[in-house]
């Protein structure tokens, strides 16, 4: 696996090898993203318990702890998953903070669902341009690589919404979930940020002390990008005069639904005005100064589930992943 790191151009080939001969070489990367979904798939039952998929004899540490608030029912729900994509070097963390009646069954269907729906974009947009001669992966191994990624990035969460809008079983019509997730994959991370979840880096300082450094934009719906797509949909959005400062998505004709959010998975009630299940990707290059992540909901009472990575070349990096509902 190290070598297929070393060398993208030849990843393909590796990720093809490591689903056990089911695509035999023959260049179709439909065949080894169906293949390496099912094989995804099967880690489902882990996936609806625990909200952690763990390696045998590794070396990363993984903790979860979720804590419930005042509300009732807690509709956060988180994944950690080592060796994301049978890559050795590869990992997946995800947090999901659910909303409305039916939050709590939104996020836990999308956790399940867009694990296994990314990587079968992943391999299919890697496949593509493995084989696209107008490509070439050697030239610049980290744009092509962010580029990937944040190509699968859309197709898998535009899927994923459709998929949720058209479940018999769960009414997302009034009921969504924030979705922040993490793929590290050797020396580079890439975040994907739907809704007002936070991913905080803690680095090092020159004079050693630890840093934080925010890798994510709260998509709140007063910035001022967000709340022009908003009211170009013909939707609203304002404060409440017992809420100074929360700003909300409303109808245009009624006081409904009050999101204080601009992107999520669900809410289909204002999906035409203004809501959107768009991620905003990026990535950063891990040094041997960066100690640990943070995904955070925007709850008040804190709690956490944490996974610590040794990263095989020069430093640990710590991926924490905090819950919370609030108060």
């Amino acid at each position: 696996m190290v070598e297929t790191m070393r060398q993208f151009s030849s990843m393909f080939n590796g990720l093809a090898r490591s689903i056990r001969g089911k695509n035999s070489g023959n260049g179709d990367g439909k065949e080894a993203a169906e293949a390496m979904a099912k094989d995804a798939k099967k880690n489902d039952l882990i996936l609806r318990s625990s909200g952690s998929v763990n390696v045998d004899g590794s070396n990363n540490l993984a903790s979860v702890f979720s804590k419930r608030g005042r509300k009732g029912v807690n509709q956060d729900c988180a994944i950690v998953w080592e060796e994301f994509g049978c890559q050795a070097d590869m990992l997946f963390c995800g947090i999901f903070d659910g909303h409305g009646p039916w939050g709590h069954f939104v996020a836990k269907k999308v956790r399940e669902s867009m694990p296994s729906s990314l990587l079968c974009n992943w391999q299919e947009t890697l496949a593509q341009a493995s084989l696209d001669p107008e490509i070439d992966l050697e030239s610049d191994k980290k744009h092509q690589r962010f580029h990937i990624w944040k190509h699968s990035y859309l197709r898998t969460c535009a899927a994923v919404d459709h998929e949720l809008e058209q479940h018999r079983k769960i009414d997302s019509f009034y009921s969504g979930t924030t979705a922040l997730t993490i793929v590290r994959q050797g020396d580079l991370i890439y975040v994907a940020n739907i809704g007002d979840s936070r991913a905080v880096l803690a680095t090092t300082s020159d004079d050693g002390n630890l840093v934080p450094v925010q890798l994510t934009v709260d998509f709140k719906p007063n910035l001022p990008q967000e709340a022009e797509r908003i009211v170009q949909c013909k939707g609203r959005v304002f404060c409440l005069h017992d809420e100074p400062g929360v700003h909300r998505v409303w109808l245009p004709d009624e006081e409904s639904p009050g999101l204080a959010m601009s992107r999520a998975f669900g809410d289909y009630c204002i999906k035409d005005y203004g809501l959107i299940s768009v991620p905003e990707v990026t990535q950063r290059h891990i040094t041997c100064r960066d100690q640990f992540v943070v995904l955070a909901t925007d709850g008040l009472c804190s709690a956490g589930m944490g996974c610590c990575i040794q990263s095989g070349s020069s430093s640990n990096s710590i991926f924490d992943t905090g819950q919370a509902e609030s108060s």
